[in-house]
């Protein structure tokens, strides 16, 4: 009797001991910026969802997995944002979803750190340095990056002469632990 109170105590410390910690996005704001006629032009997508597994103690056993519904496209132009949302751009009734998964990560110092992420957008995955803060404050932790991609990498806008092909994007989030 006693060793199937063992072997049942050992199943319920091995479902909840090893569960992967699943946190809870409080908030979120992915922004861009980049150059169309000289000028720049900025935006954001919502609605960000991720599964953030992060440990400063641990930083190869961390990982974060992060998606976004490319159809949020927001520049604050209606007409500007459904031309973005077209085949030319992110046609989102192909590739409804912009990911970005975690390769590797490094401290570089205090609460400063780099991440190497493969960002997939229109089916094209890029490896991108991702630069990011990372603090905790009671139960809650914050993440703030910045970095650039190359929009035709991703075949975004295609061969437009009066968009920069340099976009700079920004990602703040903040998790409750």
């Amino acid at each position: 009797m006693k060793k199937i109170y063992v072997i049942a105590l050992l199943a319920l410390l091995s479902n909840t001991g090893f569960a992967q910690v699943k946190t809870a996005i409080t908030k979120s704001a992915i922004t861009f910026t980049i150059k169309n006629l000289g000028l720049n032009t900025s935006g954001n997508f919502s609605g960000l969802q991720a599964e953030i597994q992060f440990k400063p103690t641990d930083l190869a056993g961390s990982n974060i997995n992060a998606t976004v519904d490319a159809a949020t496209v927001n520049t604050d132009n209606t007409m500007r944002d459904d031309h973005l949302k077209g085949a030319d751009y992110f046609n989102v009734a192909t590739y409804p979803k912009i990911t970005l998964k975690s390769v590797s990560f490094k401290h570089t110092k205090g609460d400063n750190y780099s991440g190497n992420f493969n960002v997939t957008i229109k089916d094209k995955t890029k490896l991108v340095e991702v630069p990011f803060t990372y603090t905790e404050t009671g139960n809650t932790a914050s993440f703030n990056g910045s970095f650039k991609i190359n929009r035709s990498d991703f075949g975004i806008g295609g061969k437009n002469m009066v968009l920069s092909n340099e976009a700079t994007v920004m990602v703040n989030a903040e998790i409750s632990k």
